[in-house]
């Protein structure tokens, strides 16, 4: 498949909405590790936008949210960010300072270390990006 890029209209990639429970609470989660700003807030849908134009965050609110389970599967894990860091050990302890818990289960926890939010979406810090 070939496309004609001259004429085709410029896309450029801006957010991820994760849902949850409570938008508010999950977004200070999010602010706070990203350094991220709240450009837009409502009851039921917060985002922040991005750093100098860059794709931002946005959080959902969905009545009944059901709470990840990763690594069990009774529910499915929703959604899944990989985050690059400098330092594992320094991000892993700030971010459990903010909120985030650490699951028994790490595949590989000399390359990333799976996460979890304050809502239970998994996440993962690495340092190979």
């Amino acid at each position: 498949m070939t496309t004609d890029t001259a004429s085709a209209p410029a896309f450029r990639y801006a957010a991820v909405t994760l849902d949850c429970a409570d938008p508010a609470e999950l977004s200070r989660f999010y602010a706070e590790m990203f350094g991220l700003p709240v450009a837009y807030s409502s009851d039921d849908f917060v985002f922040l936008g991005g750093k100098d134009g860059g794709p931002g965050l946005g959080f959902s609110r969905v009545p009944d949210h059901r709470r990840p389970t990763w690594p069990d599967p009774a529910e499915q894990k929703q959604a899944h960010i990989e985050v690059g860091v400098d330092d594992l050990e320094a991000a892993e302890a700030h971010l459990l300072t903010l909120g985030a818990t650490k699951p028994e289960t790490q595949p590989q926890p000399d390359r990333w270390r799976v996460l979890l939010d304050p809502a239970g979406h998994p996440f993962c810090i690495t340092t190979l990006v």
